[in-house]
């Protein structure tokens, strides 16, 4: 099931065998956004759905989640360069800045951010936002939302 409403979209995912499709749909949404921020609660497959994004894009390296390295680095067959940050075990933004996101933010590459609210007074201005809501069945709602200008 879909709903569309200009800068935002509601998907459903029933059963993991729908993931491929799914993440067709949210790279065809996300469009040109550089930054897409991964929200949902500790299980609800956010690096699931990243790794299944990374399908779409033909990642060759393996996808996982970086919870320890703060950020991975993949590379598709074409030569593209995509960041994954987990964001999760930050104590405060400084820490991200000493990584320095904000260049990896502004390098024109995708970035998949996990746990975007622990960094959320230095996150650019224009992302898509990616929230999964999971229910006691194991559907996941997944709402998409395009931002554009200031939070």
């Amino acid at each position: 099931m879909q709903v569309n409403t200009g800068f935002e979209k509601e998907l459903t995912c029933e059963h993991l065998e729908f993931l491929p499709r799914l993440a067709e749909d949210i790279v065809e949404f996300a469009g040109d956004n550089r930054i897409w921020l991964f929200e949902g609660e500790m299980g609800a497959g956010k690096t699931t759905l990243i790794k299944a994004v990374c399908d779409v894009f033909q990642v060759e390296d393996n996808v996982s989640s970086p919870t320890f390295s703060i950020v991975n680095e993949y590379l598709n067959n074409s030569g593209e360069t995509f960041y994954h940050f987990d964001f999760y075990r930050l104590k405060d933004e400084k820490e991200a800045m000493d990584i320095g996101c904000d260049e990896y933010f502004e390098s024109g590459n995708i970035c998949f951010i996990e746990w975007p609210s622990r960094i959320s007074s230095i996150l650019p201005s224009n992302f898509c936002q990616i929230e999964i809501i999971s229910d006691q069945n194991g559907k996941r709602i997944i709402k998409l939302k395009k931002h554009e200008g200031s939070i």
